[in-house]
């Protein structure tokens, strides 16, 4: 028994001693040099459905909450939080040992973050054909204010290369763009993801990462209720989870929104968002159908290679001045 204790002493020791030399101060950066894709497994023990009020040491008694953890996961031997201020809906993540956390009660939900879930989760979108099961552009489709367009791309999984040149054209602008990724596009598409990298660290392009699912699934021909993200046998979990570990693995920090690909989901999609406290981010403009966003609208377009007819039309009306403007950062609009 006396060893037993004294083991227990040891180890309570170097324990607090390990705690204590956590730099609370310091910026979690989690190491992933350019020109390498990481794998997803390096991101262990992922958690998507967890939703704590957290503070620092220093300001337990505060009564306000200081930020909101909604993922808890261990990279590379740490204990991290990914965490969310729920006033801007800037993501971050944070040494799960420097903060002190417990269940977010009723006053989290009256946060502008959690309304945001809850309200845009509840959209069922556009008219659908009577007797459908499944919902169309479901979520976030305009801004609270009237006031310019917020331009989203996707990266839905493709063959050809991304379209550099229109994320350049966005740079010179000086436009925040909000990119929904699919793991898929990331694991096929090394170079590209890499250049993107590239220009965020460098400060030339802003990007918002939004989770696209992680295979995007799509066979053309079925009825909208089999494919996409309605696909038969299809692992929800997965498809929500493996996306934001790929880019955390690669030192990315994923956003609070989702978008469902092809903009087609359902009733018990919507709850699964709920669950993971992500915003539906739908589209009032999706520029390849010939769609043209009012203002506070999001644009949707695909710079992967795929929609280049799209592209072309956001070009020619920003040429033509017949963009709302400012071009505003997503996390502006709920």
């Amino acid at each position: 028994m006396k060893r037993f204790l004294t083991a227990l002493a040891i180890a309570a020791f170097w324990c607090g001693d390990a705690r204590a030399e956590v730099d609370c101060a310091a910026p979690v950066e989690i190491s992933a040099p350019l020109g390498e894709v990481k794998p997803l497994e390096r991101v262990a023990d992922y958690q998507t459905k967890i939703l704590k009020s957290c503070a620092r040491e220093k300001e337990k008694e505060k009564e306000k909450t200081a930020a909101l953890a909604i993922r808890d996961m261990v990279v590379d031997g740490e204990e991290l939080l990914l965490m969310v201020d729920p006033d801007s809906l800037q993501t971050r993540l944070e040494r799960a040992a420097c903060w002190t956390c417990r269940e977010a009660g009723p006053e989290a939900k009256e946060s502008r973050y959690l309304k945001a879930v809850e309200e845009l989760g509840a959209s069922t979108g556009k008219k659908r054909p009577p007797g459908s099961n499944w919902l169309e552009n479901a979520g976030l489709t305009h801004g609270r204010e009237k006031q310019g367009v917020f331009v989203t791309g996707d990266l839905c999984p493709s063959k050809k290369p991304l379209d550099r040149s229109f994320l350049l054209k966005l740079e010179a602008q000086k436009a925040p763009v909000a990119l929904s990724v699919t793991g898929a596009w990331i694991k096929h598409h090394h170079e590209d993801f890499t250049w993107l990298r590239r220009e965020k660290a460098e400060g030339r392009l802003t990007i918002l990462w939004v989770n696209h699912s992680f295979t995007h699934p799509y066979q053309r021909g079925l009825p909208y209720g089999e494919t996409f993200l309605l696909t038969p046998g299809l692992d929800p979990e997965d498809e929500i989870a493996n996306v934001e570990r790929l880019l955390i693995a690669n030192g990315e920090t994923p956003s609070v929104f989702f978008r469902y690909p092809g903009l087609i989901s359902d009733a018990a999609w919507a709850s699964r968002l709920r669950a993971a406290h992500l915003i539906p981010l739908g589209a009032d403009a999706w520029l390849a159908l010939g769609e043209r966003p009012g203002p506070g609208g999001v644009i949707l377009v695909h710079p992967n290679g795929n929609e280049p007819a799209g592209l072309a039309v956001f070009d020619r009306l920003n040429q033509l001045g017949a963009l709302p403007k400012p071009f505003r950062p997503l996390m502006e609009a709920p």
